[in-house]
């Protein structure tokens, strides 16, 4: 029979730059109260799931949302850490547009940070780890990461994740079983 694993990823709530549209990767910002509701209804959409494993990027963002929605110690890691912006972090999209008309992060990276192809990389090092793991595995993550994640989950063009949107607090399932890898739930906001 075949190795069957279900990926649950949980984007962590919203921060003051995720309200405001700010880039927000190195830049390691608290949740808002908002976020922290957000997180705890997370929690509650992911009772009663029996968890393998629980992974975390290593921002107390995403370490944060984990403790609230009931996950206190899940094995860290920065694979798991949102695109690396440079010199775009902490500028909005029309702010970049203004700069540079056309910009497409899955397509030109960032200046001064990581390239499209450096972030696929990191999604895929990241997949290998889950390599002989079988059942429900959970992984708090970033916007931008996640979208990342998603299409080298099912092998897809790191261009293809601009298709995909992700909200704050949102909860995916990437499956493998017998149909192979497929986009089981993308972006339930709970």
């Amino acid at each position: 029979m075949p190795t069957s694993i279900d990926l649950y990823l949980a984007r962590h709530g919203g921060t003051a730059w995720t309200r405001s549209g700010r880039h927000t990767g190195r830049t390691d910002l608290p949740l808002l109260p908002e976020g922290e509701a957000q997180a705890r209804r997370l929690g509650q959409r992911l009772a009663g799931i029996r968890f393998v494993a629980v992974f975390s990027s290593d921002l107390q963002r995403t370490l944060r949302t984990a403790e609230l929605a009931g996950f206190p110690a899940p094995s860290q890691t920065p694979l798991l850490r949102e695109f690396d912006y440079g010199d775009y972090e902490g500028l909005t999209s029309d702010q970049i547009w203004a700069k540079r008309p056309g910009w497409q992060i899955y397509v030109d990276g960032c200046p001064g940070g990581e390239t499209p192809a450096q972030v696929y990389e990191r999604a895929l090092a990241f997949l290998r780890q889950l390599e002989g793991l079988e059942g429900a595995v959970l992984a708090f993550s970033h916007g931008h990461f996640g979208r990342a994640l998603a299409v080298a989950w099912v092998g897809l063009g790191i261009a293809a994740a601009a298709c995909l949107a992700l909200d704050p607090a949102s909860l995916s399932m990437l499956r493998e079983g017998n149909r192979g890898r497929v986009i089981q739930l993308w972006n339930l906001v709970p």
